[in-house]
């Protein structure tokens, strides 16, 4: 058995809680979902041994940190492909990259904080080794963050 059915209704709880906010201490959170902090903990130790969850943080506001210029930058590649994308991940200024099906063998999500870095990352991508042309589109407005991501799991 795998995915979200491996897990009882409190394990369930427990995801749908800290997907929504780990903010709070373990014996805020247990009354929150009406268990002893202890079997919060355990429970909470057990997912991230499972690998369920992996670590915590707070969740930024790149747009309001002066990083106004994100896009979308789609890789099309000829060889090199994972020495090509280890190269890309490693750029600071890379927030995600997939490796995707369809016309294009990648995709990298970037944020800049202006036009002239915005324009050198997406040339510093094209200039890698098996990298044979990018197509870029810029983000005009984030309609929903991937990060109020709450998967469905109850």
């Amino acid at each position: 058995m795998s995915g979200i059915e491996e897990f009882d209704e409190l394990d369930r709880k427990i995801i749908n809680l800290l997907a929504t906010s780990s903010e709070g201490s373990f014996r805020q959170q247990a009354k929150q979902i009406g268990v002893h902090p202890t079997t919060l903990i355990q429970r909470v130790r057990n997912l991230e041994s499972k690998g369920v969850i992996n670590g915590y943080r707070a969740k930024i506001d790149y747009m309001r940190l002066g990083f106004g210029y994100m896009g979308l930058v789609q890789i099309y590649m000829e060889d090199n492909i994972l020495e090509a994308q280890n190269a890309i991940r490693d750029l600071p200024q890379v927030l995600a990259i997939f490796d995707v099906t369809g016309d294009c063998d990648s995709i990298a999500w970037i944020a800049c904080k202006d036009r002239d870095e915005f324009s050198a990352v997406v040339k510093n991508i094209l200039a890698l080794d098996g990298v044979k042309k990018t197509n870029t589109s810029v983000v005009l407005n984030m309609v929903k963050d991937p990060f109020d991501f709450v998967p469905d799991v109850m």
